[in-house]
This record gives C-alpha cells, structure tokens and sequence, in this order.
C-alpha cells in the first residue's frame, strides 16, 4: 500500500511476522520532518530505520569531530582524497543549509531524535559512505576519474546558489546521489554502486533487523528515491540471504593489478634514457638530468603554488618530485603536503571553520586544513603530468641523436 502523498509517499510490506512502513522524504523539506515526528508520534513502530551509515550516525552527532582529525595520519594512510572528497559534499550540504534554511537530512535528524526519546531501537541501515566511494571508483576505469571527481568538485564549489534542478534532484535522492546525479544519469557504472546497490543493501539490513532482532513493526526513514527500490528487493523471494548480500555489497573490489606497474615501468624507462644519454655523452646525459628536474620538479612546484602553499614547500615540491618520482612507494604530495603542515600548523580553530568555509572555492584556499589537501592533491598532480611530459621530451632528445 502506498499513499497519495507526492511527496512523502509511505508504503508497507509485509516480511516474515513483521512489517516494514517505509517513509520517502525529501531531504530538504520541513514538511518531512514534520512527517517524521506525526508518524513516529502516531505510529506502533518498536523501531526506526535510517537512511544513515554509522560514519554519517557519528557525523550528526558529532559535528566537531572533524577537530580531531589528525591530518598526518590521513596524509601517511593515503586517504587524502577520500578525506577531500568527504569535505566537498559537506560543504555542498552546509550550502544547502544556509540557502533553505533547513539542514538537509533534517528527518533523519528528527527520527533519530524521536526514536531515542521513546527509546526506541535505532537501526542504521545505508551502507557505509567510504565503501560506497570506493565502489563508485573502482567501477569507472582509471582513465575516467580524473574527470569525474573534478566536476564533482567543480559542482560543488563553482556556484553560490543551488540551482532548481539540484533542489529537484535532493527531493528524489540525497547529498551524495545530488552531486553524482549529472553524472550517473547517463552511466550505468556509477548508477549502480550509487543508487542500486544501495536499494539492495538497505533492503536486505531491513530484513535482516526483522528477522535476528525479532522487530515487530519497523519504520525505515529514507529519501523518496530509494523507496521503491528497497520495497521490490524486500519482497522479492529469490533474493539471497541477507547476509550474504550484505557481505557482497560491502566487498570493494581490488584495484587492477596492471596498472600498479606503471609508475615502475615508467621509472624504469627513464633510467634507462639517462643510461643511454650517459653512454653516448655525459652532456647529453646531463641535458636529460636537466630536463628531469626542471619539468618534473617545475609542475609539482607549480601545483604547490596553485594552492598557494608556503614558499618553502614551493621549493620543496621542485627538489622532491623528481626523486620521489623515481620511487613510485612514496609521492611527491606526501613530501609537499608534510612540510605544508609543519609550516603552517592548523589550528584548532581552521578545523571548527571547515563547514563554513568550504562552502565557496576561495574558502578551500583560506582553511590551512583544506589547503594542505590542496598541495597534496596539486602537486602530486603536478608531479605525476611532469613525469610523463619529461618521459617524452627524454626520448625525444635521445631520438633527435
């Protein structure tokens, strides 16, 4: 059974001796929230469902953890860009925020709320967001994401308002769904981890709560857009144990082993290159040399100045690309982004401004938190379009005699 209500439509279903009521809302919507409180205020739920993961759970309560972060941990275990990526879509809902005047996801808020004052269970049934990234990468090939994850920061940044066809898009989906939607429209590879798989995973913890928890009448809180893509997967009978599907659907698949050869192969070139040119004439060898440092080391710094990063860690990018490139274990963005933050120490106060201040593209550059993702991620860029423009000019020399 579902309702007239557009846009909060509710629907039911019936699985094994409970019953799942399952809410859609829009994300930005007072009249959802309002939505949440009568139902959960009239309804005989013994527990509510939410459209939430325990990292994004942590998140509402918890709104400063950001200040904890510790950026050389980050940095070390190689999630910059994830780390970065988090904050985008943070910020692109702090924008929300401020221009409805409703933080968006409020209903969830409410349900959590509510939930809790009548204690009430709460089940946090959506799929981990760095799982659903990394699926999300891992299924576009590699050549592709570059573009991707630059027009998803371009969306995010390049505007003060939101436009009408977002604010349609967030009635639909959410946050994450929003600033992907331009893209996985047209893509069934980003279509998939984003909105399908997600519909499966929340289907299957629901039936998964009702059936270990012995839940009699549970009510899932998630936006309109999954509504019907969870109900069909709760009633269809052939679907695998939940379990199982939960245990597929937070697998991330492994990276392409191939590709992982690259960077060595490419060194390997390269050192061969100055062989040759040592061979044919230490002049020569010493001209590739040059070439190596001024172009490698010369788009790292420039990367390193994009960001605006201290001068010394400008003169740190140039020394240190072309040797770090030369060790594909250690990257030249691990170099730059170190001496930044020892440098220029954030404070306390840069990681309570995170959410403010990323809201607009100038604010990327103003936060010492952010700006030193910035330099990792530029010069590291930098250095890696260094590498393969001096590789070339190498060979070309070498070919020119």
């Amino acid at each position: 059974m579902t309702t007239e209500d557009t846009q909060n439509p509710v629907t039911s279903v019936d699985f094994g001796d409970g019953r799942i009521t399952i809410l859609g809302t829009a994300h930005v919507s007072r009249a959802s929230v309002e939505k949440v409180e009568s139902m959960l205020a009239d309804g005989d739920f013994d527990a509510v469902a939410v459209e939430l993961c325990p990292s994004r759970y942590n998140a509402m309560l918890n709104p400063d953890a950001l200040s904890r972060m510790d950026l050389f941990k980050v940095l070390r275990e190689g999630k910059a860009a994830m780390v970065t990526a988090t904050l985008a879509l943070g910020a692109y809902q702090q924008r929300l925020a401020e221009q409805f005047g409703i933080e968006p996801g409020a209903e969830m808020r409410a349900a959590v709320t509510a939930a809790r004052e009548a204690q009430q269970e709460v089940l946090l049934i959506d799929r981990e967001i760095g799982v659903t990234l990394k699926r999300i990468y891992r299924s576009i090939p590699w050549w592709r994401r570059f573009g991707l994850f630059a027009g998803l920061f371009a969306s995010v940044v390049s505007h003060e308002e939101v436009s009408e066809e977002e604010i349609e898009r967030l009635k639909e989906g959410d946050i994450l769904e929003t600033t992907f939607s331009e893209f996985a429209a047209e893509q069934r590879e980003l279509y998939l981890p984003l909105i399908d798989e997600r519909d499966r995973y929340m289907a299957a913890r629901l039936k998964q709560e009702v059936e270990q928890a012995g839940h009699r009448h549970v009510l899932a809180v998630v936006g309109a857009g999954h509504m019907r893509g969870i109900a069909k997967y709760i009633e269809d009978a052939d679907a695998p144990a939940p379990a199982d599907t939960i245990d597929a659907l937070d697998h991330v698949p492994p990276p392409s082993r191939w590709p992982k050869y690259i960077p060595w192969a490419i060194v390997a070139l390269i050192l061969v290159g100055f062989t040759i040119g040592f061979m044919r004439s230490p002049e020569l060898g010493w001209r590739l040399v040059a070439d190596w440092v001024l172009i490698n080391g010369g788009l790292a710094a420039a990367g390193a100045l994009i960001a605006l990063a201290h001068p010394l860690t400008i003169f740190s990018a140039f020394f240190a690309a072309p040797l770090t490139s030369l060790n594909p274990a250690i990257g030249a963005g691990m170099v730059t982004a170190a001496v930044e933050t020892y440098l220029r120490k954030p404070k306390v106060r840069d990681f309570g401004l995170l959410r403010s201040q990323l809201t607009k593209a100038r604010g990327w550059w103003q936060n010492q938190v952010s700006r030193v993702l910035l330099v990792f991620l530029f010069s590291t860029l930098g250095s890696a379009v260094g590498t393969y423009l001096a590789g070339f000019r190498i060979f070309g020399r070498l070919a020119g005699g």
